[in-house]
Formats: structure tokens, C-alpha cells, sequence
């Protein structure tokens, strides 16, 4: 029962992903994008390592994912922040017809 469970979050985390990949075209200029990007990867990934964690059971290797899985939550948001700032930062402008 856990097998199909955890088979079910990671396609649906695969899914998220998939989709958002598709949104990221629907968006013209870099920080829609970043936010865009930040949010499917972060949610995306959790949803995957979430259902590898109830695929595997109580584990080592459960644990080491959900330490994996931390890290992400606290690297991901960071890393687009920095990106995006540094557009910014740099002399990036959205143009007012986008």
C-alpha cells in the first residue's frame, strides 16, 4: 500500500514539474520567471522526495533523504533570491509593454 502511495506523489511531483516547465514559457521577463522557476522546483521536488520517503519506509536512507529534502527547502528559495537580485542589482528593468 505505501509502494503505491509513494509511486502516486512522485508522479504527481513529476507532474508539478512538468507543468511548470510549460508555464515558464507563458512568462516574459526574468523575475516572473525566477518566481515561477523557484516555486515548481521547490514544490516539485518536495512532492517527489516526499513519496520516495513513503516508498522506502522508515530508514537510514529515509533519513538521508529527508536531510536532502531540508536542505533543498532552505537552498532553494535563497538561490532565487540571489539570482534575482543580482538581475536587479545589475541594472535589469521590465519594459512597461510586458
Amino acid at each position: 500500500m505505501l509502494n503505491i502511495i509513494g509511486t502516486i506523489m512522485i508522479v504527481i511531483g513529476i507532474g508539478f514539474i512538468a507543468f511548470g516547465v510549460f508555464g515558464l514559457f507563458r512568462f516574459s521577463d526574468l523575475y516572473a520567471r525566477t518566481l515561477i522557476a523557484a516555486k515548481v522546483d521547490t514544490v516539485g521536488f518536495i512532492t517527489v522526495m516526499a513519496g520516495v520517503i513513503v516508498r522506502s519506509g522508515i530508514n537510514f536512507f529515509s533519513l538521508k533523504v529527508l536531510l536532502i529534502l531540508v536542505l533543498a527547502i532552505i537552498i532553494n528559495p535563497l538561490s532565487s533570491h540571489a539570482i534575482a537580485r543580482s538581475a536587479y542589482m545589475s541594472g535589469y528593468r521590465v519594459k512597461k509593454g510586458e
